[in-house]
């Protein structure tokens, strides 16, 4: 399954995709022009200033598109990928590939990799997805890191403690640089299983093949070995340092604020795979796809462990207001109470990174922030629904949060109704459906 299969299918799905075929800049023009459809159809780049090849943006722009991906839609979505994470299928491992049509020497100034701000150091490779080996060679793990263009062969990745870090310093305790292939150009389905959040030492690319429901096929990469999408756009095959660091950042983040600029590890990129007319993937740093996909792997890990803490749990959304990162809503099936704090403090304990959730009853739209707010004002009181932590472990792109030792102070709030009180009173009143209304202009 591959990214060009999907943009054909999206194609027949009304207005999902629009092709550019201005001649469009790298640097700025064409981050203004993903920003003014962020959240709306697919662009595909026909021609690039100063390169050969079409570049794609906004794949994961909408939830729907990212539903379709995987199989599953408003409803079934966390439960698909809870299964698939709990249930990743090996790939099948094809003798050859697309990837590998053409064989290059590392010139990263030959792919048509963005600049997006203003304040950005360099080119950012954002849609990356980092497939490594650990150092004893008995598993790999792939993840989505941004990527600054340091030269013609060499990256600064962003690394945060997480499965890829300890797998780097495995290597630094012996000495040994990490092997890695940078996979570029993949299909949605990929690109949400990647980010899916298995176990450690579980293949993330096996919990994508789950959600593409076996049809995902993989190759080994010349040299090293690593297994990658046989029908992926770019591979850059290459090493992550255990002792070269450089400058990076500022980078636009989930908040679209710049992170820190921060010492991090050199990937040092030997060699280059790639398709025959090759599509740049790329991805807008704070743009609606960063967000979704960041975002909607953590809303099924959210639903499973909410689940487990009260029964009737209908749904969970990560807010785009939040970066779809610090604040969410969990719509609930109230049956005692306390079960709206309990989801409050299921949610927070799931998702280290969240910061702010609101609880609301079944009948509340979660996608509508009107109907959460007025959720709030009829139905929460600061002094009986409030849940306060203090130092709690926050994330290190809230700007408002102490950023050295990574602590903030998370808010739980119970908007449900309470039920020691009349229900009808918290009702929304309707009016009676009729045969016939009027149209007036």
């Amino acid at each position: 399954m591959s990214l060009r299969e999907f943009i054909e299918a999206e194609r027949a799905v009304g207005d999902a995709v629009i092709e550019i075929e201005e001649e469009v800049s790298t640097d700025h023009e064409a981050a203004a022009l993903m920003k003014k459809y962020d959240g709306g159809p697919t662009l595909v780049f026909k021609r690039l200033k100063g390169y050969r090849h079409q570049a794609v943006a906004g794949v994961c722009g909408t939830r729907d598109r990212i539903y379709r991906a995987i199989g599953a839609d408003h409803d079934t979505y966390c439960r698909r990928l809870a299964w698939a994470v709990e249930n990743p299928k090996p790939p099948e491992v094809a003798e050859a590939g697309p990837v590998f049509e053409v064989a290059e020497p590392p010139d990263l100034e030959s792919i048509p990799i963005f600049r997006h701000y203003e304040r950005d150091p360099g080119r950012y490779i954002t849609s990356g997805i980092v497939v490594a080996r650990s150092v004893d060679g008995s598993f790999q793990n792939a993840s989505i890191h941004r990527l600054l263009v340091l030269g013609k062969d060499r990256l600064a990745i962003r690394i945060v403690p997480r499965h890829l870090h300890a797998m780097l310093e495995e290597g630094s305790m012996i000495g040994k640089n990490l092997e890695v292939a940078i996979v570029i150009g993949s299909h949605p389905a990929v690109m949400v299983g990647v980010n899916s959040g298995p176990e450690y030492r579980v293949n993330e690319l096996w919990v994508a093949n789950s959600l593409l429901g076996g049809k995902l096929k993989v190759v080994r990469c010349p040299d090293v070995g690593l297994e990658v999408p046989c029908d992926a756009e770019y591979v850059l095959v290459g090493e992550i340092s255990t002792d070269e660091t450089a400058e990076e950042g500022p980078f636009v983040d989930l908040t679209g604020t710049y992170d820190i600029v921060r010492k991090q590890p050199v990937v040092r990129i030997k060699r280059v795979f790639r398709r025959e007319g090759a599509i740049y993937q790329a991805l807008l740093p704070g743009g609606s796809e960063h967000k979704l996909l960041m975002g909607v792997p953590k809303e099924a890990r959210m639903y499973e462990a909410i689940s487990k803490a009260i029964p009737k749990v209908k749904g969970v959304r990560l807010t785009p207001g939040g970066g779809c990162w610090f604040h969410a809503v969990v719509s609930v099936r109230k049956q005692v109470e306390g079960d709206g704090k309990n989801a409050a403090l299921a949610a927070l304990g799931s998702n280290p990174s969240l910061k702010h959730v609101v609880v609301v009853d079944e009948d509340i739209n979660i996608d509508s922030s009107e109907e959460v707010e007025w959720a709030i004002a009829t139905r929460f009181q600061g002094d009986r629904d409030l849940i306060v932590v203090n130092g709690a472990r926050g994330s290190s792109l809230d700007p408002s949060s102490d950023q050295v030792r990574i602590l903030t102070t998370k808010l739980g709030i119970d908007a449900t109704i309470p039920l020691d009180k009349p229900k009808e009173k918290f009702v929304r009143a309707v009016i009676p459906e009729v045969d016939h209304v009027q149209e007036y202009r």
